[in-house]
């Protein structure tokens, strides 16, 4: 597999696969500190996919003629 078949949002998403040994060690202990790295994994997931998405009409960096210099 090459790097560039793995996006930054599938990049993201195989990041959930963190969400196992915290269910592993949510479902051994009976404190509820593996449940709150689960909502935390999700959280931090569900950040990374926002911020990866693709920004429609950004510019950033185009040339653009109304701001030249002479």
């Amino acid at each position: 597999m090459t790097t560039s078949l793995l996006t930054p949002r599938r990049g993201a998403a195989l990041g959930l696969l963190a969400i196992i040994p915290a269910f592993a060690y949510a479902f051994g202990r009976p404190s509820l500190a593996g449940y709150v790295a689960a909502v935390n994994i999700v959280i931090i997931f569900a950040s990374l996919y926002v911020a990866m998405r693709p920004v429609d009409g950004d510019h950033h960096g185009a040339e653009d003629s109304s701001h030249e210099s002479t």
